[in-house]
């Protein structure tokens, strides 16, 4: 999964740098500045420009740059070949082109619209131009006011409609750590999003990749640390779930496993688990133990393991996403945190997850 970060002149070299530093750690893929919004007023832009770009260019990550027919002048550039040049490959643009010149910078960037405008005639207008939607892209606002952003089904319907047509799609999160000025009260997308932080927040980006965003990105200049670790572990494709397991189970601690790509709504199948050839498989009269962890009924969060009275099933380990009836071929390994249960509903499709204790 790609997640990126929000880069301000007004922050500062430094600041900016430590920010790119943790992202890179975190293997983040993009990055997003604006070139023309009011508060960035007094800064040398050409100077931070360049400073910005070679920042995000060593640390392999690609810079959006929000950008106007103004940019060019106040970068010091003669034309897009030299801002191309510079080494910007995303630009989005608001307004002050026409097809014909969206047409004709797609074939040097990957060109970036408001998803939210995107009209049906902006369609015709790009397709009679000769457009390739494979290098567009429709990035969604951040809102700073309260009350200002989006409903997610109304996002989750304009992605659908856009990357059907082969758009990259991206959206933002608040961050959890400094918030942007003058407001501070965070840079969402989707107004339920405003204020949270920690586990909370980390449950926003799966709700917007749900949503069929391509790329997430943190809206505010910085995010905390745990927060950077699970966009590390988005990165790997991999998130961790801190669980309580018998002691019988402890060998599930720390495999990386990954559930079927044809999901399930009951549970997360792991893919990896029957293979496994160095773990024991449970007996199947350890499923009717009727003390502990092993009741018959299995709630959300409940580590299931297959006995061996399942045949060639035996040892398969699932998550219950909701509430059955345990079948008594099964055992009750331990179970998922209970702050980290909601995340299995993200866990689908062949997403990978790793069972850790608890801290």
């Amino acid at each position: 999964m790609n997640t990126g970060i929000s880069l301000y002149f007004s922050n500062g070299y430094e600041a900016n740098a430590r920010v790119v530093a943790k992202a890179a750690k975190a293997g983040v893929r993009f990055a997003f500045t604006s070139l023309h919004i009011p508060e960035e007023t007094g800064v040398d832009y050409r100077t931070e420009a360049l400073r910005m770009i070679a920042l995000c260019r060593e640390a392999g990550i690609a810079l959006i740059a929000d950008v106007s027919p103004v940019t060019l002048q106040k970068l010091g550039c003669a034309d897009f070949d030299e801002l191309h040049e510079l080494g910007i490959e995303y630009v989005r643009l608001d307004f002050g082109f026409d097809a014909r010149q969206t047409v004709e910078l797609s074939h040097q960037f990957h060109v970036v619209f408001n998803a939210s405008t995107i009209s049906g005639k902006d369609i015709r207008d790009w397709r009679e131009a000769g457009a390739d939607f494979t290098r567009f892209a429709a990035c969604h606002n951040f809102y700073p006011k309260r009350l200002t952003g989006l409903a997610l089904e109304d996002v989750s319907r304009t992605n659908a409609r856009l990357k059907a047509l082969g758009f990259t799609v991206m959206s933002f999160v608040p961050g959890d750590a400094q918030l942007r000025g003058p407001l501070e009260e965070g840079l969402p997308t989707v107004e339920a999003h405003r204020g949270d932080r920690g586990e909370a927040l980390f449950r926003d980006m799966l709700e917007l990749f749900s949503a069929q965003s391509d790329v997430v990105l943190v809206g505010d200049p910085d995010a905390s640390d745990a927060m950077w670790e699970r966009m590390r572990q988005l990165a790997g494709g991999c998130i961790d779930l801190a669980a309580e397991l018998e002691d019988d189970f402890g060998y599930l601690y720390g495999r990386v496993q990954h559930d079927r790509p044809d999901s399930s709504p009951w549970i997360v199948r792991s893919q990896e688990s029957r293979l496994w050839d160095d773990v024991p498989t449970p007996p199947a009269r350890r499923a009717w133990e009727a003390s502990g962890v092993h009741a018959r009924e299995c709630e959300a969060g409940d580590v299931i393991v297959s006995s061996r009275a399942y045949g060639r099933y035996a040892g398969e380990v699932s998550i219950a996403r909701k509430p059955f009836p345990l079948d008594p071929r099964d055992v009750v390994a331990g179970r998922v945190a209970k702050e980290h249960v909601p995340l299995l509903q993200f866990v689908r499709d062949g997403a990978g997850f790793r069972l850790c204790r608890e801290s």
